[in-house]
């Protein structure tokens, strides 16, 4: 049905994070996994991390186990007599650990970017020499009264005036949308 997934690099953060990418490459849906083909895959992924540190190994083991589980409880004829839980798709707690995994890998992955966005734009321009009105350096304390923010943002408001202004004709353009 699918093909072989062919993994070389241990890039993962985690075993949930190989559990859904390879879910996600291989455009699986996650609420009807194929169990029998990715525990295939993940086991030949654990072949290819087995020199690793054993705590990390041991991380990408547990979840092995669990798809193992997993797959026999589906081989399994589902029990006449079992009720909540037990009659619940055995697959039902994995779905919900990787789509809260995703959720949360996703926020980082925005939080992360904000960071580098934020990095990018704001910069701290270093220490600055304040003058006073004759250009003499003033110490490291200055005391600016409300005057003197009014007097700065007035300076501000007039250099803006003085910017030259751009008119762009979207006439034609607009015209040619329609």
């Amino acid at each position: 049905m699918t093909e072989a997934l062919k993994i070389t690099l241990p890039l993962y953060e985690g075993p949930l994070d190989l559990l859904l990418d390879m879910i996600r490459k291989q455009k699986l849906d996650i609420y009807d996994i194929p169990i029998a083909t990715v525990t295939k895959q993940y086991l030949e992924y654990l072949h290819l991390i087995q020199d690793m540190d054993v705590d990390v190994a041991s991380e990408f083991l547990v979840i092995a186990a669990q798809l193992i589980y997993i797959k026999s409880r589906m081989l399994l004829p589902p029990d006449p007599d079992a009720v909540g839980e037990e009659a619940e798709d055995p697959r039902t707690e994995l779905v919900r650990r990787l789509l809260e995994y995703e959720k949360f890998k996703n926020a980082a992955q925005m939080l992360y970017q904000r960071e580098m966005l934020e990095n990018a734009s704001w910069n701290n321009a270093g220490e600055f020499q304040v003058v006073d009105e004759a250009g003499d350096p003033l110490g490291p304390q200055v005391t600016v009264t409300l005057f003197d923010l009014l007097g700065a943002f007035r300076d501000i408001v007039e250099r803006a005036k003085e910017r030259p202004l751009m008119q762009v004709d979207c006439g034609d353009f607009l015209h040619d949308l329609e």
